[in-house]
């Protein structure tokens, strides 16, 4: 068991809860409420002009964010590295962050008129961005206190385990939304397609509301904690880490897998009623079968660490992705029943999932701590950040690929698009997987 009490890490890994359902509500509804398919029973909200004839508006708006991005992920870890505060160098942060980036998420899935019109594209840029700028003052220091709350390297494995299953049950949780909307439109005859999806998101942003404020009230940071801020200037600070050339390849590798990952999300809804030709909903259960399927490695992953350590596992995850995605294409082709697809396709990508969802948390927090060891300056908080930065900036690249790609198809009949991003989607692992071949694991590392 970790020194910490049971108490102490429901209430920290409740953050990821939270943060999950959000960001991934996100993920998979956005481009599927402003740009949705043919047969959805849903209107188009944002103009689909191209520009330069392959940039989309959707894109772009997805790619501003990131912009802001690039300045305050750096800036909100410096700050929070060298705060001094009574309350601890994380919490006052996540204490502030955390209701302005609820309401933000909300605004996002209402737009400024209904229906299509060119407002709603600054609308979505200014919600984007207050969403993004909140949930990173929130998520960069609380993923800065996991090195501190799990200073060894079992405890860094479980706490990273907890993680990984507070982030898979908020994607179970998200991919609630479709079949609580369609229960809202079934008991509320007054709401349409959009009305109903945008009270489900309003129902799961509330309750990740919940779980964000769950740590803020039950992590004692000054009592649990004896961190220092850091004494170094923003310049050095950085340079110390883009030096790192594990952690730059520990970057690269996680941000392929990102936009990977983001592409194959934000189609998923496509996959299943276009490919496939099934109902939006049953995309609660295909998640939900994955998770649980997971959740049967779960155990296996701080053995097989012990006994090869990280880096082969990471590989060979990332590949059996990547070769898993490129069937997607094939879907709806296939010589099988639609729903055995999907969920044999749940099933198999259960496995990489298990350990792609624990191992990166580890990772970063021992380069952390490493850090930490031969600079003596605690800067927990810069590290997640420049995670966090190329997390959203995977997942901005992902979300702009599917966009540019339902260009070429994304309705019955015309459907190219959706089958071209499993493509984009499994190249990206692949390459990350080949990206990760490069890193160095120390041995020593497994003493940390």
């Amino acid at each position: 068991m970790s020194a910490l009490s049971r108490r102490t890490q429901v209430g920290y890994i409740s953050g990821m809860l939270g943060w999950s359902i959000l960001t991934n509500n996100i993920t998979v509804m956005l481009i599927y409420f402003y740009v949705p398919p043919s047969n959805s029973k849903m209107e188009v909200l944002i103009p689909q002009v191209t520009i330069f004839g392959l940039f989309t508006f959707l894109s772009l708006i997805a790619a501003s964010g990131r912009l802001l991005d690039a300045i305050t992920d750096p800036l909100i870890a410096f700050w929070s590295d060298r705060l001094q505060s009574p309350k601890g160098r994380r919490i006052p942060f996540m204490l502030y962050s955390f209701l302005p980036a609820a309401i933000c998420c909300i605004l996002i899935f209402f737009p400024y008129q209904r229906p299509e019109s060119s407002d709603n594209i600054w609308w979505l840029a200014l919600t984007q961005a207050g969403f993004y700028l909140f949930m990173t003052a929130y998520i960069v220091p609380y993923n800065a206190l996991l090195p501190e709350l799990a200073p060894s390297h079992d405890e860094k494995i479980r706490l990273s385990t907890l993680l990984s299953l507070a982030f898979v049950i908020g994607i179970i949780i998200s991919s609630q939304t479709p079949s609580l909307a369609a229960w809202l439109e079934g008991w509320f005859h007054w709401m349409d397609k959009h009305q109903s999806l945008q009270w489900a998101i309003v129902i799961q942003v509330f309750a990740g509301t919940v779980f964000l404020f769950i740590p803020v009230v039950s992590v004692n940071e000054q009592q649990l904690l004896n961190s220092q801020p850091t004494t170094l200037a923003f310049g050095p600070a950085i340079r110390q880490i883009v030096t790192n050339r594990n952690f730059l390849i520990f970057i690269l590798a996680d941000f392929a897998y990102f936009v990977s990952l983001t592409i194959v999300s934000s189609s998923m809804l496509y996959v299943l009623t276009v490919l496939l030709g099934l109902e939006e909903s049953l995309g609660g259960a295909v998640m939900g079968l994955l998770v649980l399927v997971s959740l049967l490695f779960y155990p296996t992953v701080g053995g097989l660490v012990k006994r090869f350590g990280k880096k082969p596992l990471v590989v060979i995850s990332l590949l059996l992705q990547g070769l898993l995605l490129f069937c997607i294409y094939f879907f709806g082709k296939l010589p099988l029943p639609p729903k055995t697809q999907i969920f044999g396709f749940a099933v198999l990508a259960a496995i990489p999932a298990a350990y792609l969802g624990i191992l990166p948390y580890a990772i970063i927090a021992n380069l952390a701590k490493r850090d930490t060891d031969r600079t003596g300056q605690q800067k927990e908080a810069m590290y997640f950040a420049a995670r966090n930065f190329s997390t959203k900036l995977g997942q901005t690249v992902g979300i702009m690929i599917f966009a540019i790609l339902t260009i070429f198809g994304k309705d019955p009949g015309n459907d190219l698009g959706i089958r071209l991003s499993a493509i984009f989607g499994g190249l990206l692992c692949v390459i990350a997987g080949i990206v990760f071949m490069g890193f160095h694991e120390e041995k020593e590392e497994e003493k940390v």
